[in-house]
């Protein structure tokens, strides 16, 4: 409960959860993630659109929406990928979240934050100096 009412960056908050039931917002679907997807049930736009929300399944981070979900969220997409999936093209590569800041980050190889340190990086490196020397 107290987690519930405290971080807003891990899942639904008590303010989440009270707007999603007074607004009679209902379950679309969820991703692979565990995500859940809601649209409210009578619309609130003047020009009848419908709002709608995600719900993230722990850290909340909006690069973990994927294209087909945030196009429907962004109402590019009429149906949702549970009634209308977007085709896959054999190029493309499965979704992943920014994992910027994580452990999981990538660092080139003179990276000073790889774990045995930066590598090869005395080979075609050359200091600057001043003189030119």
């Amino acid at each position: 409960m107290f987690k519930a009412i405290f971080t807003w960056w891990n899942g639904s908050t008590l303010g989440t959860s009270f707007t999603l039931w007074k607004r009679g917002a209902r379950l679309i679907g969820r991703d692979e993630q565990g995500n859940r997807y809601f649209e409210e049930k009578e619309s609130s736009f003047p020009n009848g659109g419908y709002r709608r929300w995600v719900v993230y399944h722990g850290l909340a981070e909006a690069s973990r929406v994927p294209a087909d979900w945030h196009g429907w969220l962004h109402h590019t997409f009429d149906e949702p990928p549970t009634v209308l999936p977007l085709t896959r093209r054999a190029w493309e590569k499965d979704h992943l979240p920014n994992m910027t800041g994580t452990p999981l980050a990538y660092h080139p190889s003179g990276s000073l934050y790889l774990p045995d340190g930066p590598n090869d990086v005395a080979k075609d490196y050359e200091p600057w100096s001043p003189q030119g020397e």
